[in-house]
Order: C-alpha cells, then structure tokens, then sequence
C-alpha cells in the first residue's frame, strides 16, 4: 500500500484530506507541523510527502528539502493558497508538485493517483 505522510496545520484541512486519500486506498499518517513530520521521514518509510507550505516552526519548503536528503525517494506534493508562495516552492523544489488551494477532493486524489500511475483508476471514479 503506497504511504503518504500529509503535513497541514489546519486541523479541518487534513482531516478532509486525510479521509479522502484514505477513501482512495492510501494509507495516510497526518501531522500538524513540519517539525512533527521530520521523524517520520527521517523513517524512510513514505511513498509521498503532501505539504502544506506555510506551516509554524518549519515550512513545507524546508520540510521538503530535508525528505530530499534523508528520505530522496519519497516524493514531495505541496499545496497551498498562496500564489507568491508558490513561486518559492517551485524554485527552492523544482522537482515537486504543486497543487493550488482551492481545489476539490477529487483533484487532490486524481493528482496523488497519476504520481504513483493509478490514473486509469482516477478516470473510472
């Protein structure tokens, strides 16, 4: 079972979250802070980092840069509301995904289905 570990500290943002990547058949970890998540990548353990990027004590961009070293096969999916922010993920993480706030659910998991090549199984939901 592919494994995500999902960073977001808005309690009812991952909590959607969660339950709609568990409803795909994911299994998901969920934390609320980038500091919370390091251990967890420090494990190894994780198919996909999904992150917030404006997050307290450590963002989703340095979060990310960490799982690129510990953790280089894990890949790293970031979302957020915010269009400036943005821009600095997609310069200091070239190599990850970026998904805008607001989207639908559906989006979330088409998106987390064509990384890991489940896409045929998106287009039949």
């Amino acid at each position: 079972m592919i494994r995500i570990l999902l960073a977001e500290d808005d309690d009812v943002m991952r909590e959607y979250l969660a339950r709609a990547l568990t409803s795909a058949g994911y299994h998901v970890t969920a934390v609320d802070r980038g500091t919370e998540a390091v251990p967890y990548i420090d494990s190894g353990t994780f198919d996909l980092l999904l992150s917030d990027i404006v997050m307290p004590e450590m963002d989703g961009i340095e979060l990310a840069q960490h799982t690129a070293k510990a953790a280089p096969q894990t890949q790293v999916m970031f979302i957020t509301g915010f269009a400036a922010v943005s821009l600095r993920a997609e310069e200091n993480v070239p190599q990850a995904k970026l998904l805008s706030k607001p989207f639908h659910l559906k989006d979330l998991v088409r998106e987390v289905d064509m990384l890991f090549g489940r896409a045929d199984r998106s287009n039949q939901q």
